[in-house]
C-alpha cells in the first residue's frame, strides 16, 4: 500500500513514527494517552469521541452491569476514559490496528489501569457476550464495515445489553439510526452536538 494512502485501519501500518502526547481531562482526572502516525486523530482526542465519553459519563449509572467492549480502541481514550470513571470495569479493547493496540497496551499502563487488548477485525476474534459494547466507526472505512460494526453488535451483546455509537450527520448518523432500529427494533439518540448524534439500542 502507498504509505500516503496508509490508512488508522491498516492491519500493520508502516508509516514513519511520529509520536506524540495527549493530555486530557476526563471526570476530574488528567489522563496520558502517547500517539503514533498511522493511528486515528494522533494529535488529539477526536471531537465525536469527546462527545461519546461526556454522554457515557453523564449516563454511567445507567450502563448495564458486565462486560464492556470498546471496539475500535484505536489508542485507547474510550477504554482507558471508562476505566477512570471505574477502575475495576472489566474491559476487551480490540482493534484491526496492531500500533494502535500496542499504544493502548502501554497508554493503559500510564495510567495505571489493565484492560484485555487484542486484535480482532471488527467482531473477528471477539467471542464473548458483553453488556455494551461501544464504538465510533472508521468511517473512512466504507459503509459495510461501519454497517458491520453495528448491525453485528447483536450477537455479542447478553439481553439487556447495549450499543453505544457516535457518528456525524453527514457522515451516516441518519443511516446507523435506521440500521439500528431495524436490528433492535429501538433507537435512542443519547446527545446531539455539532453535529455528532451518539445512539444508542438495547438488546431486549
Amino acid at each position: 500500500m502507498n504509505k500516503k494512502q496508509e490508512q488508522y485501519f491498516t492491519n500493520q501500518p508502516t508509516s514513519a513514527h511520529d509520536l506524540h502526547t495527549i493530555n486530557f481531562n476526563f471526570a476530574g482526572r488528567e489522563l496520558i494517552f502517547k500517539t503514533d502516525a498511522g493511528v486515528f486523530s494522533k494529535l488529539r482526542v477526536d471531537f465525536g469521541t469527546k462527545v461519546l465519553l461526556e454522554t457515557i459519563h453523564s449516563h454511567f449509572q445507567e450502563l448495564p452491569d458486565g462486560k464492556i467492549l470498546d471496539l475500535g480502541t484505536g489508542y485507547g481514550p474510550v477504554g482507558i476514559s471508562l476505566k477512570a470513571l471505574k477502575p475495576d470495569l472489566k474491559i476487551d479493547m480490540v482493534d484491526v490496528n496492531q500500533r494502535s493496540l500496542n499504544l493502548a497496551k502501554n497508554n493503559l499502563e500510564l495510567n495505571d489501569f489493565s484492560a484485555n487488548v487484542f486484535q480482532s477485525n471488527i467482531y473477528e476474534n471477539v467471542t464473548g457476550s458483553y453488556a455494551a459494547i461501544i464504538v465510533n466507526p472508521p468511517i473512512r472505512a466504507g459503509k459495510t464495515v461501519v454497517t458491520k460494526m453495528l448491525v453485528e453488535s447483536k450477537k455479542h451483546l447478553i439481553n439487556g445489553g447495549i450499543i453505544l455509537a457516535v457518528l456525524q450527520k453527514k457522515q451516516g448518523a441518519p443511516s446507523a439510526e435506521r440500521n439500528l432500529k431495524s436490528t433492535f427494533e429501538n433507537v435512542e439518540i443519547l446527545k446531539r452536538n455539532k453535529g455528532y448524534y451518539v445512539l444508542q439500542s438495547v438488546n431486549d
